[in-house]
Parts: C-alpha cells; structure tokens; sequence
C-alpha cells in the first residue's frame, strides 16, 4: 500500500502544478480575450456604436437577469435565444436581403441558386474579416453591413418594449412586456449583443477561426468545427481510456479492502451534542424551507417554457419572470446544498475533536442570521434589478450580476466570503485539539481542515471582476467559482467527512481510509483543477485552451468508473451489525451519491465534455440534463446523507419511521430519474440534432423550442415533478418528526461514558 507521507507530496505537488498552469493559461485568457471596441463605424464615416454603449449594454443585460434570460456565449437558460446567435443570424440573413434587393431587385429567397451561393460566400468574406484596427480601436464595416446592424437593433428595441407585433416572441422568450422602460437603455443593449456576435463570427488577426473557436454553428456565414475541436476530442477518448485502465489496476494491485473489526455497539451512541452542534441543528431546518422553495420555483421555471409570461392562466410575470424565477431557483440550489455541507462541518467538528471552544455557539448562532441576511438580502436585490428599479453602478453592487450560479451583486458576494471566513474559524478552531493529538484519524481530520480551508477562500474568486472587466475573464473566474469551489473543494471536503464517520463508526481503519481519500483527491484534482478549462472552450479563448480543457475533463471521469465498487462497499456497511441500521438511510443517500455520480457527471457529464460534442451541444438541454444529476444526484444527495446522519445523533431519542425515509429516499431518486431521463435528455438529443443538421440558432428558434415536440417533453416532466415534489414534502415532514415528534423512553436510549474522539 502507498505510504500516507508520499501521498500527500503528490496531492501538493499535484495542487501547486495544476494552479500554476491555471495561471498561465489565465493570463493568456486576458491578453488574448476579444477587443471591447472604441467604436463601429462605417466606411462612410458613421458611427453606429461606442465602447460606452457596448459596455452599457452589458450593464443592462445584467439588470434583466444576464444568463438566466437567454445565453451568451452558450451560458445560461435556454427558453430565450442566445443572444449572439440570434443576432448573428438575424444580421446575416439581413445583409443578404439588402444586397438582394440593391443589385438583384428581389429578396434573397427568390433569386437563382447561383446567385444565392455568389451571396453567402461575399456574406463570409464581409463578416469573418476582422476589420478592428488596433491603433484606433475602431471597428470599420460597409454601410450595407451598418443597414442590416441597424435593422436587427430595431428589432431588439421592440422586443425589449411592449411593441404589440412582437408579443408573441416575447411570450415564446418568457419575456415580461416592457423589460426595459429606458430608450438608451435599449439602444445600448443592442449594441453588446451585437458585440457578442462580432466576436463569434470575425477571424481571430492572422488566424482562420474566430474569437469563439468558430462558434455557435451557423454554416451560412462559416461558423464550422475547426480541426482542433475533433482532434482533441479524439485525444481526451483515448487519455480517458488510459485512465480508467490505469486506475483498474491500480485498484487490482492493492488487493482487497482492508476490512475492520466492527464494534458489538455503536461508537457514537453515548456521544452527547455540545452546545454548538445543538445551536447547529437549526441550520438543517433551514436547508428543507429553501429546498422546498427550490423545488416551487424549479416548478415554475419549468412551467415558463409552456406558456413564457403565465403560469396556468395566472399573469405572474410582472412580478416574478422567468429570468427571476430561474436565478432564484439555481441559487437556492447552491445555497441549501451549501448550508447542509458547512452545517455538517460545524456539527462534526466538535465531535471529532471532544473540544467545545468558548463562544463556539454564539458563533453558529451569528452565522445562521448572516446566512439568512445574505439570502433574503441578494433575493430582494435581485427582484429589485429585473424590475428595473437599481441604476447600473447599484444594481452591480446590491442587484443582480448577471452570471449564473453567482447571481448575488457584489455587496452580498463579500457578505457571503465573510461569512466563510467565519466558518472556517469556528471549525478551525473546534478541529485544532484533534489535528495536534496523534490519532490514526488526524490525516483524515487534516484533510478535512485542508478542505474547509480550500472552501472559504476559494469562494474569492467571485471578487476578481470589476463593472468592465472583459468578459472572457469572468467567464474564467466564474468556472473557478462554479467548477473549483462548488464541484471541487466541496467534494473533497465531503469525501473526508464521510470517511470520518464511516472510520468513527469503526465500519472501516482509519488508516486505511486516510490512504484512500488522498489517493482518491490527487486523482480527482489532477483531472479537476485543469478541467475547469472545458467551460471555456468558447467564450473567448484560443486553441490552447481546447487541448488543456479536452484532455485535462476526461481524467475527471476517471476517478467515477469505479464508483460501483464504491457503492457496493457503503451499501455492505449498512448489514455490518445490527446498530448499522441506525445510520441506514445516510448511507444509502451515500450509495445514491456513487450511482448519480457516476450517470450524471460521468456519463452526461462526459457526452458533453469533448470539444466537438460541446460545440454542437452547448446552450442546449443536454447541459440541464447533466446538470440537474450531478447537483442535485451528487451534491444534493450527499447534503441530505449528511443532514441525516447529524440529525440522527443529535436526537437520538427520537422515533424515525422507517417507511418514511424509504419513500423518501426512493421518490426523490425516481422522481430525478424521470426528470431527467423523461424530459431533458430526450429534448436535449432532439435539440442536439437540429443544432448538428441545421445550426446552433435553429436548434434554439422558438420553431424547435415551442414546437410540438419540446412542448410534450416540458410535459413529460411533470411525472417526475410530482414524484419529485412528493419526496421534499416528505423529507420536510421527516425532520419536523425529528424536532417536535415523540421521543423514546429514556430506559431505550443507552447512555455510555462519554469519551472524547480520538
């Protein structure tokens, strides 16, 4: 067996290596990322757009709810278009029809074949040329180009009014009437959509690609999968297949688990809750009440993509939008997920340790109110800025920031970092005793102390951009927030916390779990922190990227091809001894961690992570659909696994019901399964398809989104909805059991020396 010492060299030098490269890749991000222009002008010397405008338009973009309206870059909903597609398109078929017109006398549809092809290939001459001058800032088109530009701006103008002609595109877009009531606010708007597009479609300087790598697809003006894109797809195939063969005999060669003798009794039965993990147990309260609002407005959401500005005949949409509805809805999911992990964080430290420090539960106390501060606070900030009623520098700060899954404007983003900070003292502090006394667990709690570490501060990385910074670096940084944070450290924090409890309960050897959670965190980062770059393969960034982030999110599957192994040794835990039991359902949310791992980041993660698949599939519902079983299958099943298991011994008294947690368990499973298996990933492979045969803007035009077919798979979700639906109420009724329920008598709770965890 490798020794624990040299396992955590690798795990550092592994960590020091992948951050290094992080940075120098960043750095080429930034120089590299496409120019914000001083100007647009014509050859005839008209300006059409300014640098103010364009960054404006950003601003305003963000006060109607950015990525959760419609997508940039292939980020964000999906019932509204992308904005860059769509202009791209617009303006395209636009140009065609002028010079149509001009030289033909007659729209572009009804001319010859000939000239139909004489026109698309001037239309890629006209708009993959890169016309920015460097010296000048400025960005030169042919007046024909400025005429088109002007036509797809009025068009955006109306739309983002309460023009009556385009009052069903705004219902198929779930659009509220009248988003915007500021005319420069609407002008300026267009100007950063048409921005978004410029950088889609020009040539890269000295380059045949443009600034996106050649995306979205769209044929007609020559937006086609450059040769990189398959050729590290095939690599990161092949790198995957090397991996998952390394591992497998890797695992071969250690042989058998190291089995431990199970105690007679249950280790933890004559723990008593300090004070601290008492005050503790009022944060898993708070996880069900936003779990429940999650699964409302995950309901509603949904519901939007039938009717855009109703909800059953209700006319709600002046009051919570959809772009409202959705950023409310991923954010609850970071923030009950999130809550349930720091909270377990919390309970366990003082158990591991047996050190209760001074104040310990003022602190807890004070961080569950600032965690309600921050949730309600960037909730209203948020409903303040769609509803139009911040100034841009305001809404920047307490509105919203119009990036997903980091929604909350900057004010409450700080207030959130403080609060991390907080947490990482107060489990810092209470894990310390444990880390000084020599133990078998001490790599295990260090691991977990490394990790709360890694937790606090890497949430920092929401605080690197500023009002204008290029948006190619907060696409970068918001991955290291979505990616590392979220989907990382997270992970490897809970990795150890499981291994803890499973060495606590004397169901595995310390020692042996402390190898196996290093060894599983060096290869899990060696893919993972590299692999953040497959999120960014087009927004903004060059070739180099595509290879890292190919290669470098393949190796991130292959940690989950073993899962099934893992799965069958937590779900053997529950039949070690008869007190197992105890703990059955934590565990079994455990076994259900391994399956969602394994379906939705493994392999509806991995049907999307390789460049060429990415690049027909970006922006569609193939990226909900993984999306949904890895934070819901994977994060969300473990903050429940874990709740579970701290709620069960800070009330030992109380009387669980069995049938409860099994319809719990089995409705919120099945209930994910028909979500996704049902719904989005049918609707995502038919998407899929019209993206691969026609183009990205098609596969997103309310023709395939609000046709016959995506229509009935919106439908199709309400099965698993319901089951869904059924399994939070039931949780929620579970836990209220736990705190007001009946209690055992006293004789039934057997009541050792408490004894301080080693």
């Amino acid at each position: 067996m490798i020794n624990s010492k040299k396992l955590w060299l690798w795990l550092g030098a592994i960590f020091v290596i992948s951050f290094a490269i992080l940075g120098l890749i960043g750095r080429e991000i930034f120089v590299k990322a496409p120019p914000v222009p001083e100007t647009v002008v014509t050859t005839m010397g008209d300006t059409l757009y300014t640098k103010a405008q364009v960054q404006t338009g950003r601003e305003v973009w963000q006060t109607l709810g950015g990525m959760q309206l419609g997508s940039v870059w292939g980020h964000g909903g999906y019932v509204a278009p992308d904005w860059g597609a769509d202009w791209l398109h617009r303006e395209a078929t636009a140009l065609l029809d002028i010079w149509a017109k001009k030289e033909r006398g007659k729209p572009f549809a009804q001319l010859r074949s000939e000239d139909q092809a004489a026109l698309r290939q001037r239309l890629k001459d006209e708009l993959r040329t890169n016309s920015y001058d460097a010296g000048t800032g400025a960005i030169t088109v042919s007046p024909e180009r400025g005429q088109a530009m002007a036509e797809v701006a009025d068009h955006y103008t109306k739309l983002f009014s309460s023009d009556p002609a385009l009052r069903e595109l705004r219902i198929d877009y779930a659009i509220p009437e009248r988003s915007l009531t500021n005319a420069t606010d609407r002008a300026s708007l267009g100007a950063f959509f048409f921005w978004t597009a410029w950088t889609s479609v020009t040539n890269r300087p000295d380059d045949t690609i443009s600034y996106t790598n050649n995306w979205p697809h769209e044929p007609l003006v020559g937006n086609t999968p450059s040769a990189a894109l398959g050729i590290w797809s095939i690599a990161s195939v092949l790198f995957l297949i090397a991996g998952v063969g390394w591992l497998t005999w890797y695992q071969a060669r250690q042989g058998e688990e190291e089995h431990a003798d199970v105690p007679a009794q249950d280790p933890l039965l004559g723990m008593k809750p300090t004070p601290s993990m008492k005050a503790t147990t009022k944060y898993f309260v708070t996880v069900i009440g936003l779990f429940l609002a999650q699964v409302v407005l995950g309901a509603i959401t949904a519901h939007y993509a039938v009717e855009g500005q109703d909800f059953y005949g209700v006319a709600i949409s002046d009051y919570i939008p959809y772009a409202l509805t959705r950023t409310w809805h991923t954010q609850l999911g970071i923030f009950w997920i999130a809550t349930a992990w720091l909270a377990t964080g919390l309970y366990v430290a003082p158990m591991l340790s047996g050190h209760e420090p001074r104040f310990q539960k003022l602190g807890v106390n004070f961080l569950w109110v600032a965690l309600l501060v921050v949730v309600i606070g960037s909730f209203a900030g948020e409903w303040f800025a769609i509803q139009q009623k911040l100034g841009h520098a305001a809404n920047f700060w307490f509105g919203h920031m119009g990036y997903e899954f980091v929604d909350l404007g900057r004010f409450w983003a700080i207030l959130l970092f403080i609060g991390l900070m907080l947490w990482l003292t107060l489990v810092g502090r209470a894990l310390w005793p444990a880390l000084r006394t020599p133990s078998e667990s001490r790599g295990l709690i260090g691991m977990v102390f490394v990790s709360t570490v890694c937790i606090g501060l890497f949430f920092g990385a929401a605080l690197t951009w500023g009002r204008h910074s290029p948006l190619s670096m907060i696409e970068y940084f918001r991955w290291w927030v979505v990616h590392l944070w979220v989907e990382g450290f997270f992970e490897v924090f809970a990795t150890a916390v499981i291994a803890l409890i499973f060495a606590g309960l004397g169901l595995v050897r310390a020692r042996a779990a402390n190898i196996a959670v290093v060894f599983s965190t060096a290869v899990f980062l060696t893919g993972g922190i590299l692999g953040t770059l497959h999120h960014l393969y087009f927004s903004g960034t060059t070739t180099p990227i595509i290879a890292w982030g190919a290669m470098f999110s393949a190796l991130e599957v292959v940690p989950l091809a073993l899962l099934g192994v893992e799965a069958l040794h937590n779900y053997r835990r529950t039949k070690a001894a008869p007190w197992v039991l105890t703990y059955k359902w934590p565990i079994l949310f455990f076994v259900a961690v391994s399956f969602w791992n394994l379906v939705g980041a493994g392999i509806l993660g991995f049907a999307i992570n390789p460049p060429i698949s990415l690049y027909y599939i970006q922006g569609l519902n193939m990226t909900p659909s993984h999306a949904h079983a890895a934070l819901f299958g994977v994060y969300g099943m473990l903050g429940i696994g874990l709740m579970l298991f701290c709620l069960r011994t800070a009330f030992r008294d109380a009387v669980w019901s069995e049938g409860l947690l099994k319809a719990v368990f089995w409705s919120l499973n099945l209930g994910l399964a028909g979500m996704v298996f049902l719904s989005l990933v049918p609707s995502g492979l038919y998407q899929a398809y019209h993206s691969v045969t026609n183009s990205f803007w098609y596969a997103r035009s309310p023709e395939i989104v609000h046709g016959t077919v995506m229509e009935t798979l919106v439908w199709m979700r309400v099965p698993g909805d319901i089951v869904f639906s059924i399994g939070a109420m039931l949780l929620a009724l579970c836990v209220a059991k736990m705190f007001l329920g009946r209690r055992q008598p006293a004789a039934d709770v057997r009541e050792p020396e408490l004894m301080p965890a080693e």
